[in-house]
């Protein structure tokens, strides 16, 4: 064998070490490395009193999963003033007893919630091809029913507000704020028309729940006046590329908004990285908050995270300059 066939084996070789060695990163450790993010977000009229908004999303629990029970329940000493659960909790049909479990500290706090297409339908097998293509948020008709009544009820019962195509108004720290949810537009169960209107005027803020960001349903609540939107469903891409970010988002959200805070507004969707309408920094004085979670979860099909920890998070509402 000559020196160049031996170099070409050395780097295939090389590169199919580092491939195994990523999978393995992927499977066995980041999937279960959970993380808190704490952001701030100056959305509450000038000289308000903070507020501590934890939002958990996209647990996808299944009963073994001792470990994120542990780490979800540990949230309640973060002591929030509210609690927003923002849907895809369930992955197995006996998880509802083990989600509450989970929830059970942070049902003690004020609460609401909204569900996700993964807390009807259980998951599937796929083809981990399909996850790069255009085919990846196609919802397949033959999956399984999981218990949703079961989960609702428990989490009423709790105390926790259910915002599925509802309006409520909540009391978080010292302030009214109004809350307008939907349930899943991932499988066209939202139905906007039933809670539309203007925010009220005599509450604080008007804040938006959904579970997957599809750009009608943020411009729809942005357009009647909600400043905070928070949403989970995207994973975060689930599969990142260091330095560029996701490279699929599962709904028509843009990838640079797959995780984290960012500005919304009726107009502001993208087609993708290199077109569409106006970046965050150009944002309207009418824009709203929008956080996207990367959520704590993944399809037991698709056991797997890089380059994107599992998260909960801990928004901060301050407020806005006078």
């Amino acid at each position: 064998m000559d020196d160049l066939a031996r170099t070409a084996l050395r780097t295939v070789g090389g590169i199919v070490g580092a491939g195994v060695a990523g999978v393995a990163y992927a499977a066995l450790v980041e999937r279960t490395w959970f993380t808190l993010r704490r952001f701030a977000v100056p959305a509450l009229p000038p000289g308000s009193a903070p507020v501590r908004v934890l939002q958990v999303s996209d647990l996808h629990l299944t009963p073994g999963q001792a470990k994120k029970i542990a780490w979800v329940r540990s949230l309640a000493e973060l002591e929030p003033d509210f609690v927003v659960n923002s849907g895809d909790n369930l992955a197995h049909l006996d998880a509802v007893a083990p989600l509450l479990r989970a929830m059970e500290p942070l049902l003690e706090r004020p609460g609401a919630f909204v569900l996700g297409s993964n807390d009807y339908f259980g998951p599937v097998p796929k083809n981990p091809a399909r996850y790069l293509t255009r085919r990846h948020a196609e919802v397949r008709s033959e999956r399984s029913a999981l218990p949703v009544g079961e989960l609702v009820d428990g989490l009423r019962t709790g105390g926790w507000a259910d915002l599925n195509n509802a309006r409520a108004v909540v009391r978080m720290g010292d302030h009214d704020v109004e809350l307008v949810g939907v349930d899943d537009p991932h499988v066209g169960y939202d139905r906007y028309d039933r809670v539309a209107g203007p925010a009220a005027d005599d509450v604080t803020l008007t804040m938006g729940l959904v579970h997957a960001p599809y750009q009608r349903v943020l411009d729809a609540m942005v357009g009647d006046g909600a400043s905070v939107v928070l949403a989970g469903h995207t994973h975060g891409g689930q599969l990142a590329v260091p330095l560029w970010g996701a490279l699929v988002t599962n709904c028509d959200l843009d990838t640079r908004r797959a995780k984290g805070v960012s500005r919304w507004w009726p107009g502001a969707g993208y087609t993708g990285r290199g077109g569409g309408a106006a970046p965050s920094s150009a944002a309207p004085e009418h824009a709203a908050w929008l956080h996207v979670s990367a959520g704590l979860g993944t399809s037991p099909w698709a056991p797997v995270r890089f380059a994107c920890r599992p998260e909960a998070t801990l928004l901060t509402l301050v407020a806005r300059d006078a």
